[in-house]
């Protein structure tokens, strides 16, 4: 099929490597060598245009109900819903996400090498995170649309007082699998958006984050273009601000530079085959070859339940440069590892008979507040000590 050429002005490309918006011929040609620095991105990635990111009706959210069920029903089980538009194109989409997160962080890409090498099988994606700013339409829904419109489910929303954040979690819909599909082209992924509650913050650092919203325009309704992409909605900030930033929200601080940018994405880890489906056997593995873990509150995060377990790397450091023209280190994204253990009520079930939804669902607060301190510079400077 022959690829739409596009101005350069149109679509630049972000670089992590230089902090600047590079401009490419065609997005395709951009998107295909990403596709070659990973084996979970083996299947051809197709270009991802802004017409065909907009094609579909748009669809109003701003009065979902919250659903409490307490486990997912999203491999084959009764509550889930049916995929909505067209799978592969939808897949395309995330596989350009996954290829700009790949690019950006060689830890990420050189953890699910590593545990590939030792487990042959697919690698499936627990969940995907994003991080956005809750003001000018620009918080949760601006990500969330792309995915309700292809059959997600909005589901429990958490709160995190002392960060000012709250987010709200998606189950994925049912959806055919191809044969050992690994990474995107897997069983489809929880979503986990996130929000700074601007209101809450400084008057100094609410204005500095509604500059640059305000500068973005309507880039909020292409978000999902934006993290396929990855390119900011807003003009580069100066340096100033984002210092501003950090010294009162470092999450604000990564948003100002990062964007829709995928936070993280999390390999589920007892769905792997080897070993390393124990979340503990993985951590020590991660480690022992080098890796450091997040630290916060522990390295192993676990739900009061004792059902969810999760750990993270430290996310890697970029370079970037500032509109001011000076250049500085700043955090970019990190992988996650979550074990989900059978619900109580399953406990008896055969193991090869245990189906996802029979597993402990959802997210817990405890854990997700520590595992965002995987962007913080306390972690980032005890992974260069």
């Amino acid at each position: 099929m022959e690829t739409m050429k596009l101005s350069p002005t149109v679509f630049p490309l972000y670089s992590s490597a230089s902090g600047r918006f590079s401009s490419h011929p065609s997005v395709s040609h951009t998107l295909s060598y990403f596709s070659k620095s990973s084996p979970f991105l083996k299947n051809a990635i197709t270009f991802v245009s802004l017409k065909s990111i907009l094609a579909g009706n748009s669809m109003s959210h701003g009065n979902r109900n919250l659903s409490t069920v307490s486990s997912s029903k999203s491999d084959d089980g009764p509550l889930s819903s049916s995929f909505q538009g067209g799978e592969s194109f939808f897949r395309s989409v995330l596989a350009s996400m996954e290829a700009v997160y790949l690019h950006r962080n060689p830890t990420a890409k050189a953890v699910l090498d590593l545990v590939h090498s030792v487990d042959h099988n697919q690698i499936c994606y627990d969940h995907l995170a994003f991080r956005t700013f809750g003001v000018n339409g620009h918080g949760i829904d601006s990500v969330a649309n792309f995915f309700l419109d292809f059959g997600y489910t909005q589901r429990e929303e958490l709160r995190f007082p002392a960060k000012k954040l709250k987010a709200l979690w998606f189950s994925p819909p049912s959806a055919p699998l191809s044969d050992g599909g690994s990474g995107v082209n897997g069983p489809l992924p929880r979503v986990f958006i996130s929000e700074l509650i601007v209101d809450q913050i400084s008057p100094q650092a609410q204005e500095i984050i509604r500059k640059y919203t305000g500068i973005s325009g309507s880039g909020n309704k292409h978000a999902a273009l934006a993290s396929a992409l990855g390119s900011l909605t807003w003009e580069k900030p100066l340096h100033s601000e984002f210092q501003q930033l950090a010294r009162e929200s470092e999450y604000a601080a990564w948003t100002l530079v990062n964007g829709y940018a995928v936070n993280h994405v999390t390999i589920s880890t007892h769905r792997l085959k080897s070993h390393l489906r124990n979340i503990r056997s993985l951590d020590q593995f991660i480690e022992e070859n080098g890796f450091k873990l997040n630290s916060e509150g522990g390295v192993l995060k676990v739900s009061p339940d004792g059902l969810l377990l999760q750990s993270s790397t430290i996310a890697d450091s970029v370079s970037f440069l500032f509109s001011d023209g000076i250049t500085e280190a700043v955090p970019c994204s990190y992988i996650e590892f979550a074990e989900r253990l059978v619900l109580p009520q399953y406990k008896n079930l055969p193991e090869e008979m245990v189906k996802e939804f029979h597993r402990r669902d959802g997210f817990e607060v405890g854990n997700a507040d520590k595992i965002f301190e995987s962007t913080s510079m306390d972690q980032l400077t005890r992974n260069s000590a």
